[in-house]
């Protein structure tokens, strides 16, 4: 006996699972590519599904399209469509549901030693897992179109997002052995104001919470100014000036000497915040997890007590 045809009440489960991929990239060509099609299909897909759904599914945004709240409905559904496909193996190996692709938004020191190990080790178990890492410090963003989830700098003020505290990390004052030779060692905030600073570009600072050595020493010029904190380590290494960095990063190098750590040990926050339906995804979860296991383990190292493991 045949099955009925669809009716207009009843969505087509391969166009629920064209909105998952939407939902989860963020972008039609985005997953058009993960689905292997073309931008127009999925389009017309979707369009099919919010005619069958009697509303829209996805509301375009600045940074992309976010699911409605019917999409959300609709997206759930689309995820126990996902499970029921991956169960037709099984009999004769179980699916390894955390694979695919998880795209993080982080800080590059917090990529580097907290994010690449951590997945490091979760790949190990789950082979078909791939993470697509962005670098950059600012806010969290309000609408996360084609993130999976954030790593931010300071308490996130956010809606419509799952917050979740790592851990703290310290930053201090730094210089080079040869620079402190050649230009002396200051000894006080006074004498610190004399020399030159070397950190993040002023007018491109979008975090508050990293405003501390112009907001302690304002007296303090620029000398060498990145957005990419291993420049500023580099640069302090090569006697651009004083540097102010993590001290889980510059205590990796003997030839940094940390100063007035009694004035300055600046102890920030690092949270995740996640989309709404993100943690839903198996393998989004299990970096998740990953990381906040990672952070956990080194979480003397990041306050600067002692030198960062592997």
């Amino acid at each position: 006996m045949n099955p009925p045809p669809l009716t207009a009440a009843s969505p087509n489960p391969h166009h629920l699972l064209v909105l998952l991929t939407v939902a989860r990239t963020g972008r039609f060509t985005t997953a058009a590519e993960a689905l292997g099609l073309n931008h127009t299909t999925v389009s017309r897909q979707i369009a099919a599904l919010e005619k069958s759904l009697g509303g829209r599914a996805l509301a375009r945004t600045v940074g992309g399209w976010e699911l409605t709240d019917l999409g959300r409905r609709a997206v759930r559904a689309a995820e126990d469509v996902e499970a029921a496909v991956a169960t037709i193996n099984e009999g004769e190996e179980e699916a390894d549901r955390i694979s695919g692709v998880v795209r993080i938004s982080a800080t590059d020191g917090f990529s580097a030693f907290i994010i690449a190990p951590a997945i490091v080790q979760l790949r190990r178990k789950h082979q078909n897992l791939s993470v697509e890492i962005v670098n950059v410090t600012r806010r969290a963003l309000q609408h996360r179109s084609g993130l999976d989830l954030e790593v931010v700098v300071g308490e996130p003020q956010v809606h419509r997002a799952e917050a979740i505290r790592l851990g703290d990390y310290t930053l201090g004052m730094y210089a080079s052995r040869r620079y402190l030779k050649d230009f002396g060692t200051p000894t006080s905030m006074a004498e610190l104001g004399e020399h030159r600073l070397v950190y993040f570009v002023d007018s491109m600072l979008q975090v508050d919470d990293l405003d501390a050595p112009r907001r302690l020493v304002p007296g303090m010029q620029d000398s060498l100014s990145s957005t990419n904190v291993f420049v500023h380590v580099e640069a302090t290494r090569a006697g651009a000036g004083i540097g102010f960095l993590p001290c889980y990063m510059a205590g990796r190098h003997p030839d940094l000497v940390r100063l007035l750590p009694e004035d300055f040990a600046e102890r920030l926050p690092y949270w995740m915040v996640l989309r709404p339906d993100s943690l839903r995804q198996p393998a989004v979860a299990a970096v998740a997890e990953a990381l906040r296991r990672r952070t956990t383990v080194v979480e003397e190292a990041l306050l600067g007590n002692e030198p960062l493991g592997s």
